[in-house]
């Protein structure tokens, strides 16, 4: 008889991954064997996997999403992979960046810091810098914030990129982060972010007062089967939304944000300009 290891789930993410791999693999009937021949790897792998002898990887969690009919679903062991690296983020968001990858149209808006997509490095790291200066995190974790979303951004160059759309309130530019140095390279990438034939920018003036409909973060995702998500963000959660009586109306209200603001080319000129300031 062969002896199969008692799995405990509750006593880390990477057992609860294991446990959740054992049971999807045991609602088949495979065997460790069989399922290994599906995704591409050994048996003892998978064995490694199930009881945390192994960690899983991003390539293992997405061949494990694709043997289980999970790839379009708010619950794959993608999802579970990147909660378990990322753990240091904000509730929500690892889900959020999932759907990210996979979205056709990307909607953003933001008040105060350029958003992450947008980001230089030189820019997040100086953000995370000041974080771990106020206790809010560690070393490591600034690290692996920053990485994350060198990772996030380069998963949006594909052969057919999304098309990227972002209005941004003015305090995104007029905030210095990082010194002038910092800055100047940062106003520079997002007017070379304005030149690519996949993106669209505006920013929202201080002057648009309360005419802006929105006061803090805002992504719309549209998917491949032309579905909307929509991710809002507070200071300690994020918040994740597929219902369409609550996207709906961030669509609409994103559509009058557009409306209102400055067109690409007055938007770019404004950068160029607030450029000035720091050289």
């Amino acid at each position: 008889m062969v002896n199969i290891k008692e799995l405990r789930p509750e006593s880390s993410p990477e057992a609860a991954f294991g446990a959740r791999l054992r049971s999807s693999r045991e609602a088949h009937n495979w065997t460790q064997d069989e399922l290994a021949a599906r995704m591409g790897y050994s048996g003892r792998h998978i064995s490694g996997v199930e009881t945390g002898r192994k960690p899983p990887t991003l390539r293992f969690s997405r061949s494990a999403d694709v043997v289980f009919g999970l790839e379009e679903t708010s619950d794959t062991f993608e999802r579970a992979w990147r909660e378990i690296r990322h753990g240091a983020l904000l509730e929500g968001f690892p889900e959020y960046v999932g759907y990210e990858g996979r979205a056709v149209e990307i909607r953003l808006f933001e008040v105060g810091v350029i958003p992450g997509p947008l980001q230089t490095r030189e820019y997040a790291a100086a953000i995370e810098a000041s974080h771990v200066k106020r206790g809010f995190s560690t070393p490591e974790q600034a690290d692996e914030r920053v990485s994350f979303l060198i990772e996030r951004q380069a998963s949006l160059t594909k052969p057919v990129p999304p098309l990227v759309i972002a209005v941004l309130d003015e305090s995104c530019i007029r905030r210095w982060v990082g010194g002038p140095r910092v800055m100047e390279e940062q106003l520079r990438h997002l007017a070379e972010f304005a030149e690519q034939p996949n993106t669209s920018l505006q920013i929202a003036p201080f002057s648009m007062g309360e005419r802006r409909p929105f006061n803090r973060l805002v992504n719309l995702l549209t998917l491949a089967d032309r579905s909307v998500v929509a991710y809002v963000e507070s200071q300690s959660q994020g918040y994740l939304d597929r219902e369409l009586t609550s996207v709906v109306p961030l669509v609409r209200a994103y559509h009058q944000l557009q409306t209102e603001a400055p067109s690409q080319a007055e938007s770019v000129a404004m950068i160029n300009q607030v450029r000035k300031g720091t050289t």
